[in-house]
């Protein structure tokens, strides 16, 4: 029986996992990534120490489609698997205090050398600067062929399925039971991606106009291409025009874990601290979602944790009216912080508005959020009149923070939408629209919360289109 030839679309950390997963099934397999650099996401992760994974992780950390589909996908490769996995290709990993595993040696280069080892070590072919920019079942080739042939009056070629350029995923010749073709784009530079970096909630992505210098022939395809985000890295949507030129439809394409920007003079006020929040996003009014973490207020809005995974639900929400609110005092209801304030009146009289709030705050923010207040951050507690105290304490639990939108894909650690779940086999994860396709990673209608979540999508999912596609 013929080898199996599977093509892979992208080096990032899922494409990189599905070709050594593929190759280990017995596939020969080539793995296509279009910048010229391959693994530059890996490396620039987590503060260039790249959090594998996280202690616990669940669909129930993850946005998109289908919960139990997420799941399903978790449980083929689990976080315990994963960690053994690495540990197999000499990655030590250490779990933090947070619940996130990091290599001992602190620098994602450490993963990306490992992985790159293990696809070598695995015969994996591994093409840098081949940008994939079409992506052809074989009946739709014959069918267009035989098109142009009527239209020219041109009788068929001899071989309908080949190409001037054609090769086959190794050193076989062609061959002519190969269910797709790849045109491919040489890539010298970074200039060539990003020009559809500023397309938020699109359906609908043409192929790009790039000429393809050569063609490959594969059985299978992985398409790990990517989203949207960090797009000089190579991944500029071209993967969302492959798949819905082959029928497939997407869930619109938004920034995810991107900072939110803000001109609320609080920016400024202050600047580069560090804190504990709880935001509330409002949607015409409701409640439409809550989240606890640390947040960073920067110069441009606000970063951290909390900030960026609010992000994805400020901008799904875009065209209504929106708002975001932090209670800089998470876990503590206002009637709680009033009982205090009242305590601290009544047994230490004394004791001035500033250092009441320094139990809370640092003191940069209690002399801003007392200045909007009214209220003197020397006066005494027992004199601050009950106005004011409301004043004070509403802006403790429920402070406007004046966002106005998002940095977007440039600052995106990932992005939210892509293919829809339902057109996708959960337990393969082949296509339903186009069979020995398969999809894997950010390409895919699911993202995680920060802290490593998003990694271990990328190494469960990978794994499994891996093995569909050797089969």
């Amino acid at each position: 029986m013929a080898q199996k030839e599977v093509a892979v679309i992208g080096a990032g950390a899922a494409g990189l996992t599905a070709a050594i997963t593929a190759a280990r099934g017995g596939a020969r397999v080539t793995l296509l990534n279009a910048h010229p650099r391959i693994g530059l996401k890996i490396l620039m992760s987590g503060g260039t120490r790249c959090n594998v994974t996280h202690r616990e992780v669940s669909e129930r950390d993850f946005n998109g489609g289908s919960r139990p589909f997420v799941a399903r996908v978790l449980r083929a490769f689990t976080p315990e698997q994963t960690r053994a996995w690495f540990e197999s290709m000499g990655v030590e990993l250490k779990l933090e205090e947070t619940g996130k595993y990091f290599p001992v040696s602190n620098d994602a280069q450490t993963v990306l050398d490992a992985l790159l080892d293990a696809a070598r070590e695995g015969g994996v072919e591994i093409q840098s600067g081949a940008r994939v920019v079409r992506l052809e079942r074989r009946e739709d080739a014959e069918a267009n062929q035989k098109d142009e042939a009527r239209a020219t009056g041109e009788g068929m070629p001899e071989a309908p399925f080949a190409h001037e350029a054609v090769e086959a995923t190794g050193d076989s010749e062609t061959s002519t039971g190969a269910r797709y073709r790849l045109g491919i784009q040489k890539v010298k530079t970074a200039a060539v991606f990003g020009g559809q970096v500023m397309r938020r909630g699109e359906q609908h992505w043409p192929l790009p106009q790039a000429h393809a210098d050569r063609w490959l022939e594969a059985d299978a395809v992985v398409i790990a291409s990517g989203g949207l985000s960090f797009p000089r890295t190579g991944s500029d949507g071209t993967g969302y025009a492959l798949v819905t030129a082959l029928g497939h439809t997407l869930e619109p394409p938004v920034p995810a874990l991107t900072p939110l920007s803000s001109d609320d003079s609080l920016c400024r006020a202050a600047q580069g601290l560090t804190l504990n929040v709880e935001l509330t996003l409002r949607v015409n009014g409701r409640v439409a979602q809550t989240i606890a973490g640390s947040m960073v207020i920067a110069h441009f809005g606000y970063s951290g944790p909390a900030a960026l995974d609010l992000s994805r639900h400020w901008l799904r929400a875009e065209g209504e009216e929106r708002r975001v609110t932090a209670s800089f005092v998470p876990g503590n209801a206002p009637e709680a912080l009033l009982a205090e304030w009242i305590d601290a009146a009544t047994n230490a009289p004394q004791r001035t508005a500033r250092r009441h709030l320094a139990l809370h705050l640092p003191e940069r923010l209690a002399e801003r959020l007392c200045e909007e207040a009214s209220v003197d951050p020397a006066a005494q507690v027992s004199q601050v009149s009950r106005e004011k105290r409301g004043m004070l304490i509403e802006r403790l639990t429920a402070r406007d923070l004046g966002v106005i939108g998002t940095l977007g894909y440039e600052k995106a650690e990932v992005t939210a939408g892509g293919v829809r779940l339902s057109e996708v086999n959960p337990s393969t994860l082949e296509s339903r629209v186009s069979p020995g396709l398969y999809l894997c990673g950010e390409i895919l209608d699911v993202e995680g919360r920060l802290g490593g979540f998003n990694f271990q999508w990328a190494w469960s999912s990978g794994t499994v289109a891996g093995r569909g596609a050797a089969r």
